[in-house]
């Protein structure tokens, strides 16, 4: 795929043709139970977002983006009070009404053909951005990778493991919520206060938010275009991940970017990790658990590493358990740290108004100082899990009513990535996600 600035203009970002899919009815539901006045924001105003949308960057740098195809596809049965909201930002509306009993609309068919005509039509498309977490779409994604077309995915719920695994970006549900309120459905950022792990030789995990000392961060050495080229490219992998990325791939990134680091001996710095702490000092990184991470400091911290907090002393996770973190990533806690967080935030919310940010916040505090290594990423995907699984956080919600809600959550996950499990399989996830505050049907 080539995407060019004019060629007056070298100076200018590169210009991608986009065609843009919106599965209204699926993002909207997802949206609402994370957060309302996000999804009243999404639908009512998707001129803010799109335009938001327009401009973005890569490994490869800057890009704008010009939406030549905007189609949203929507019940109007239930939703055509949004229809005018869609029409005046330049889309075209799709009716997509109930074709069955059970309320299921044509929503995913239209769609599937409308992009697969738009695959193989006149126009070439760079990139194809599908706005749903319906995994069904996992096979037309495919089909626009092997045609060698950018994917973006924006969700507003859980997406398979496998959906997400082949876009080349994902736009989560809280980068949604950020999205289309400006900001205001987020919390601010603010270091995370856990314990530091080992970290890598001239790496200083206090730079994100200043030196132990009270001295102002280090600031980048100079460096020559390729090294420039390679920092913008690890910043905005690391920035646009949804976790702490391994190592390996930041460094790769590095090397797309500027092919003659190895060859440089990494600039001179010997190795990769001495030339990241040099050329990008701002990001978190950890030698253990291998094969090491790399993080942004201002989203998460050092108890969001996989394994920093997965198991009680002396314990090991079972096979089952292993299984269900690696193709859902539900967070590897152990049976005990679950307890504490489902126990913490039943707490909260019993003593203070549900508002996912500061709830998210306070819960994450609390568990830490009770010893729990839980970080903030674990918290929000915990918090996340529970509205999906339709459990609202209200005073009256007990330990056991959230502990239910997020082990059906865990189960669904499991189930919609065709994980076959058994009866007794199901009572050990509830038994290890509920934190064994769940009764065993037998009993």
């Amino acid at each position: 795929m080539t995407t060019h600035a004019p060629l007056d203009r070298p100076d200018l970002p590169r210009r991608l043709r986009t065609a843009m899919f919106v599965d209204f009815d699926n993002v909207y539901i997802g949206l609402r139970r994370l957060d309302p006045d996000a999804a009243e924001a999404f639908a009512t105003d998707p001129g803010h977002w799109l335009a938001e949308l327009e401009h973005g960057s890569d490994a490869d740098g800057d890009f704008t983006r010009r939406f030549l195809v905007r189609a949203c596809y929507l019940n109007p049965s239930v939703f055509s009070r949004f229809r005018p909201n869609f029409t005046r930002a330049g889309f075209q509306v799709v009716d997509c009404p109930s074709l069955t009993q059970q309320g299921k609309s044509s929503a995913d068919i239209n769609l599937v053909l409308d992009a697969v005509d738009a695959l193989d039509g006149a126009t070439r498309y760079d990139e194809f951005v599908i706005v749903s977490a319906d995994a069904d779409f996992t096979p037309l994604v495919q089909r626009c990778r092997a045609a060698d077309r950018r994917v973006t995915i924006i969700t507003a719920s859980p997406a398979a493991s496998a959906y997400r695994a082949v876009a080349d970006t994902v736009i989560t549900a809280d980068d949604l919520a950020e999205l289309v309120t400006g900001g205001d459905a987020v919390e601010a950022v603010e270091p995370e206060p856990v314990p530091v792990p080992e970290v890598v030789a001239g790496t200083a995990p206090a730079a994100a938010s200043g030196a132990r000392d009270g001295s102002a961060p280090a600031t980048p050495v100079a460096a020559g275009t390729g090294s420039l080229a390679a920092r913008r490219a690890v910043l905005q992998r690391v920035r646009s991940a949804d976790r702490p990325v391994p190592t390996g791939a930041v460094a790769q990134a590095a090397q797309q970017a500027d092919p003659t680091l190895p060859a440089t001996r990494w600039a001179g710095a010997g190795g990769f990790l001495p030339w990241l702490a040099q050329v990008v000092p701002e990001l978190g990184v950890a030698a253990r658990p291998s094969p090491g991470y790399v993080w942004d400091p201002k989203r998460f911290g050092e108890a969001d590493l996989p394994g920093a907090a997965s198991t009680a002393p002396g314990t090991d996770p079972t096979a089952l358990q292993r299984q269900v973190i690696a193709v859902t990533d539900t967070p590897g806690l152990s049976k005990e740290n679950y307890r504490v967080l489902l126990t913490t935030l039943a707490d909260d919310v019993r003593a203070h108004p549900f508002e996912r940010a500061t709830t998210a916040r306070r819960v994450r505090d609390a568990c830490q100082e009770a010893g729990a290594a839980v970080g903030r990423s674990t918290v929000n995907f915990v918090i996340s899990g529970v509205l999906y699984a339709g459990l609202e956080l209200t005073s009256d919600v007990t330990a056991e009513d959230i502990a239910e809600a997020w082990a059906d959550n865990v189960i669904g996950l499991c189930r919609g990535a065709r994980m076959e499990l058994t009866e007794a399989d199901e009572q050990a996830i509830d038994d290890w996600v509920g934190g064994g505050l769940l009764d065993d049907p037998e009993d």
